[in-house]
C-alpha cells in the first residue's frame, strides 16, 4: 500500500467518524426543533426516566451498540433509529466525497454535505410531525452563498440559474397550495423547494421534482395500501430528490438528453442561431 492510498483512506475515515458525530447533533434537531427547546443548553437525557445521559454513552453508534439499545439507568428500549440517523449521514458524507473527490473538490464537498444534514432533520422531522422547520431551510438556502462564492466556476452555477431555479418549482407549488388551503401541499414544501431550487439552480431543481414525485407516488400507494390513509408527508421525497439531483443532476440530466435525442436538436439550434447572428 502506497503512502497516497493510505492517505486517502484515512481521509475518508475521518469523513465517515465526522459524519456520524455530526449525525449525532441531528437527532437532537429533529427531536427538539419541533418542540421549540434550545439545541445545546440542556443535556441529553432518557425520554423515559430522564436520567441524563452520562458521556461515555455519548459516542455515536458504539455506544448504543455496547448498552444493547437500552438505557443504562432504567433499561428502557433506546429507539434504534437516533444510530439510523448517524449511520445515514456518515454514509450520506462518504457518498459526497467520494463523488466530488475530497482531494480536488473539499470544499464544495463540504458544502453539499451540510446541506445534506439539513435534508436529513427535513426527512425525519416532517416524518414525524408533517412540519418543516423555516432555520433548516433558510439554512439551506444560505448555503447558496458560499457555493456561488467559491463553487461556481467549477460547477457551472450562475446568478441566473438560483434565480430561476428559486422560483420554477416553488411558484407552481404555492399556487397549488393556496389553491387548496395547504391541503394538497404544505407551505413548507414550498419554502424548502424555493431554498433548494436556489442551492441547484435549473435544471437540477426541476430533477429534484421530478424524483420527489415518483418516490412520492410509489410511496403513497404503498402507504395507502397498509393503512388506508391518502394523507402523508411529502417533504420526505422532496429532500430525497434534492439530495439526489445535488450529488447526480448533472448526469441525470445529460442521460435525459441524449437517450431522447435532444443533445442534436439542441446543437442544430445553436448552429441556427449562430448562423442568425
Amino acid at each position: 500500500m502506497n503512502t497516497e492510498t493510505l492517505y486517502l483512506i484515512i481521509v475518508y475515515a475521518f469523513v465517515f467518524i465526522f459524519g456520524i458525530c455530526i449525525g449525532s447533533f441531528l437527532n437532537v434537531c429533529i427531536y427538539r426543533l419541533p418542540l421549540g427547546e434550545s439545541l445545546i443548553k440542556s443535556n441529553s437525557h432518557c425520554m423515559t426516566c430522564g436520567t441524563p445521559i452520562r458521556k461515555r454513552d455519548l459516542i455515536p453508534v458504539v455506544s448504543w451498540c455496547l448498552l444493547r439499545g437500552k438505557c443504562h439507568a432504567c433499561g428502557a428500549r433506546i429507539s434504534p433509529r437516533y444510530t439510523v440517523v448517524e449511520l445515514l449521514n456518515g454514509i450520506c458524507y462518504l457518498i459526497i466525497f467520494l463523488h466530488f473527490d475530497v482531494v480536488s473538490h473539499p470544499l464544495y464537498a463540504s458544502i453539499v454535505a451540510l446541506m445534506t444534514s439539513a435534508l436529513i432533520v427535513v426527512f425525519f422531522m416532517d416524518w414525524d410531525t408533517q412540519l418543516i422547520n423555516t432555520w433548516v431551510v433558510i439554512f439551506i438556502g444560505a448555503l447558496s452563498i458560499p457555493k456561488y462564492i467559491f463553487c461556481r466556476q467549477e460547477c457551472n452555477y450562475t446568478l441566473t440559474k438560483m434565480i430561476v431555479g428559486a422560483l420554477v418549482i416553488s411558484i407552481p407549488l404555492l399556487v397549488i397550495s393556496l389553491a387548496s388551503h395547504e391541503k394538497a401541499m404544505g407551505m413548507g414544501d414550498v419554502y424548502l423547494m424555493a431554498a433548494a431550487g436556489l442551492f441547484l439552480g435549473t435544471p437540477n431543481v426541476v430533477i429534484a421534482m421530478l424524483i420527489a414525485l415518483i418516490t412520492g407516488s410509489v410511496c403513497g400507494l404503498i402507504i395507502k395500501h397498509s393503512n388506508g390513509s391518502s394523507v402523508f408527508a411529502f417533504g420526505p421525497y422532496l429532500a430525497i430528490g434534492i439530495a439526489v439531483a445535488a450529488l447526480y443532476g448533472d448526469q441525470i440530466a445529460d442521460f435525459y438528453v441524449k437517450f431522447t435525442g435532444l443533445d442534436e436538436t439542441l446543437s442544430e439550434a445553436a448552429m441556427v442561431i449562430a448562423k442568425v447572428l
